[in-house]
């Protein structure tokens, strides 16, 4: 196979920013979350912003975890869109240095999709998303050889808030089934889940195989108190699944099995990217022969990493000895 993983996202160039809860404050948007911004209010924060030190990189949450398995020494491509302006450009010269395969025309106007992402000391994330043309992002876009060649197709549960962006995942979907690619989905965010419930169990009872979710977003989407109970009941209909709980680890559940995963203690300075990040971990392992659980420790490994520095990127990254050792 040409790739491990073939994903489909929102392309969006982060700028990520320590910042004091007081410019927080004054930006006027609620502490770790993900906002929906338009143009304007983007300008606005990043003038709030302009003479603190910053980091880019191309970003959104499948690409953050195509270039996580990339990093890990994986193959993949990414299905994304940006505009042929400077960003555009950083972006797309990011990830083919990085070595992932993106192919898709850029846009001939608009501006390329922007995620600040303002990080306090208590290292929360409050991220701004301006989606720009990320969000024209079609059905055409999306490479059927590419899909064809790759062993799991990786949907970025926010496409699904889009018209245009919603039939390319399904189309990116209907193309994995057809060639006996395997399909995994995450839930992206708790509004998200809240929003779309429906649809998300639609998916999940339909083409998914793996499903990637955070424990608030487990309980919501079962109307349940308890993350093993969720876990065992999407399990009833998704081959396999995955339930992050933050310094508690994980739960993967696979042919009927509860797979407990520890946590990896590590002091949090950035939770940006920390389930891309496991994602990105737990798709190297099962495409590269790991079994599910040693696969899960370093999907752990991986997320404590990306935690303990600055930005959704692992600033150090593991070597073939660590993987082998974890």
């Amino acid at each position: 196979m040409k790739n491990d993983v073939y994903g489909v996202g929102n392309a969006l160039v982060d700028v990520q920013v320590q910042v004091s809860d007081e410019v927080l404050a004054r930006t006027g948007f609620e502490k770790g979350l993900m906002t929906l911004v338009d143009d304007d209010q983007q300008r606005r924060v990043l003038d709030e912003i302009s003479q603190l030190p910053r980091n880019l990189c191309a970003g959104g949450s499948a690409a953050n975890t195509i270039v996580g398995i990339a990093d890990l020494g994986g193959k993949a491509a990414y299905c994304g869109k940006v505009s042929q302006d400077a960003m555009g450009s950083f972006f797309l010269d990011d990830m083919r240095t990085l070595g992932v395969g993106m192919d898709v025309a850029p846009a001939a106007e608009g501006p390329t999709g922007t995620c600040v992402v303002l990080i306090t000391p208590d290292a929360q994330r409050t991220m701004l998303t301006n989606l720009g043309v990320s969000a024209t992002l079609t059905p055409d876009d999306v490479d059927e050889e590419e899909i064809r060649q790759s062993k799991y197709v990786y949907i970025e549960g926010y496409l699904l808030t889009g018209e245009t962006t919603r039939a390319a995942a399904y189309r990116a979907m209907e193309l994995a089934q057809q060639h006996g690619v395997k399909v995994a989905l995450t839930a992206s965010d708790p509004f998200l889940v809240n929003m779309i419930r429906d649809e998300i169990w639609q998916l999940i009872e339909g083409p998914v195989d793996m499903f990637f979710c955070n424990k608030e977003e487990a309980l919501s989407l079962t109307n349940s108190d308890n993350s093993t109970d969720s876990a065992q009941a999407i399990h009833q209909h998704a081959g396999n699944v995955a339930v992050t709980l933050g310094k508690s680890g994980s739960i993967i559940m696979h042919a009927g099995e509860v797979i407990a995963i520890d946590g990896v203690l590590m002091d949090a300075i950035d939770t940006t990217g920390a389930g891309d990040m496991y994602a990105g971990g737990l798709l190297y392992g099962i495409t590269n022969g790991m079994d599910w659980r040693p696969a899960g420790r370093l999907a752990s490994h991986c997320a404590a990493r990306v935690v303990s520095q600055l930005g959704a990127r692992l600033a150090e990254k593991f070597t073939p000895e660590e993987i082998e050792a974890i």
